[in-house]
C-alpha cells in the first residue's frame, strides 16, 4: 500500500455516528462473522449490530459463564467457541474447528486486545501485547484463511488504536528480552503491528478478491483499561479527581455505541473497495500523520504503520515466530 492511499473517502459518516447507523443500509442475512473479544466493550456493541443485521456471529472466548452473562440479552444467531489468544495451541483448535464446520467466512474482525499491562509472556515466551494484540491474531487469520479465500470480497479488519504514534516495532528486541520495559512502548509496538498486518494480509487475500483493513477506534472507556489505576487515569486527563470522567474526556472520548461504528463501516463500506491494507478512523480512511505538524499530530496514522516494506518485515518474522510456538 502506497503512503499516497491514504485519502479521506468522504464517507458521509463521523466521529459521532454510532454502529447502527452505519450497518443501517446493510442486510447480511446469510454473512458469518467471527469477532474477537465479542463479548465486552466495543466488541459486544459489535456483535449486536451484526446480529441485527442478520448476521451469524461467533464469538471465539476465553471465559465462556462472562461470554454467556453478556452476551444473552443479544436476540440474533449467535454463538461461542473456546479460544485462546494468548495459547497458539487453542487458537490453531478454535481454527481448525471452524474450517471443519464452514465453507466461507465473510467477515473476521480481530478486535480482542489488552492495553498497558505489567510485563508478562504468553505462548512460547512472546511479550504479552504483542503475543495477544499480533500474533494470536495472526494465528487466528492464519489458520481461517482457508475459509477467507474461498469467499468472494471477505473482509478482515483489524483494531489498531491511535496508540500506534507511541512508537514503531522494536525490531531489534520486540519481545522485550533485552530492552527495559515500558508499557505504553509495547501497546504501542503492538498496534503499529496491528496495522502493519492488515497492510501485508491485504495483499494475501487479493487474488480471491479480500480485503483487509486497520482503524482506530476512538477514545472510549472500556475494560481495556483494567490494568490502568485510577491514579494514572486522573494524570492522563481522562478522570477528574473524583474518578468521573473528565471535562476533556465528556469532549473527545466515545460512547460504545460510536466506538464500534468504525469497524462495522470498514466491514461494510462499499467506498472501500479497491483500497486494500488503509488504516481508518471517524468513519472515513484516516490522513497521514505528521508529528511536526500540529493539525495532523493526534489525528491520521504515522507513515511507518502503513509502510509496505514494514509490513512484510513483520509478516515474515510473525510466520517464523509462529512456525516456532
Amino acid at each position: 500500500m502506497a503512503v499516497s492511499e491514504q485519502i479521506p473517502v468522504n464517507s458521509g459518516f463521523d466521529g459521532k455516528s454510532t454502529g447502527a447507523e452505519v450497518a443501517a443500509a446493510f442486510d447480511l442475512t446469510g454473512k458469518t462473522a467471527v469477532v474477537t473479544g465479542g463479548y465486552s466493550g466495543i466488541g459486544l456493541e459489535t456483535v449486536r449490530v451484526l446480529a441485527d443485521r442478520g448476521a451469524s456471529v461467533i464469538v471465539p472466548v476465553r471465559s465462556p459463564d462472562k461470554a454467556s452473562a453478556a452476551l444473552a440479552g443479544i436476540a440474533g444467531n449467535i454463538r461461542t467457541l473456546p479460544m485462546d489468544l494468548g495459547d497458539p495451541g487453542s487458537v490453531r483448535s478454535a481454527a481448525d474447528q471452524l474450517c471443519d464446520e464452514l465453507n466461507t467466512l465473510d467477515l473476521l474482525i480481530n478486535n480482542a486486545g489488552i492495553m498497558a499491562c505489567p510485563l508478562a509472556r504468553v505462548g512460547p515466551g512472546w511479550e504479552s501485547q504483542f503475543g495477544i494484540n499480533h500474533m494470536g491474531h495472526f494465528a487466528l487469520t492464519q489458520g481461517l484463511m482457508p475459509l477467507l479465500e474461498n469467499t468472494g470480497g471477505a473482509r478482515v479488519v483489524a483494531l489498531s488504536s491511535g496508540g500506534h504514534k507511541m512508537g514503531d516495532v522494536n525490531w531489534d528486541d520486540i519481545q522485550y528480552q533485552h530492552t527495559e520495559y515500558d508499557k505504553w512502548k509495547a501497546y504501542g509496538q503492538a498496534k503499529t503491528a496491528n496495522a502493519l498486518f492488515a497492510n501485508a494480509l491485504s495483499r494475501r487475500l487479493r487474488p480471491a478478491g479480500g480485503l483487509a483493513f486497520s482503524l482506530h477506534p476512538g477514545a472510549i472507556f472500556t475494560p481495556l483499561q483494567r490494568h490502568l489505576p485510577q491514579a494514572e487515569m486522573i494524570a492522563l486527563g481522562w478522570l477528574s479527581e473524583d474518578g468521573s470522567p473528565s471535562d476533556m474526556a465528556r469532549r473527545v472520548f466515545k460512547t460504545v455505541e460510536q466506538g464500534c461504528a468504525t469497524t462495522l463501516w470498514a466491514a461494510t463500506a462499499p467506498g472501500l473497495d479497491g483500497k486494500p491494507g488503509v488504516y481508518c478512523e471517524d468513519c472515513d480512511i484516516a490522513v497521514l500523520s505528521d508529528p511536526e505538524n500540529p493539525e495532523t499530530r493526534f489525528i491520521g496514522v504515522r507513515a511507518y504503520a502503513c509502510d509496505d516494506d514494514a509490513a512484510e518485515r513483520l509478516w515474515q518474522i510473525s510466520e517464523a515466530l509462529l512456525a516456532d510456538a
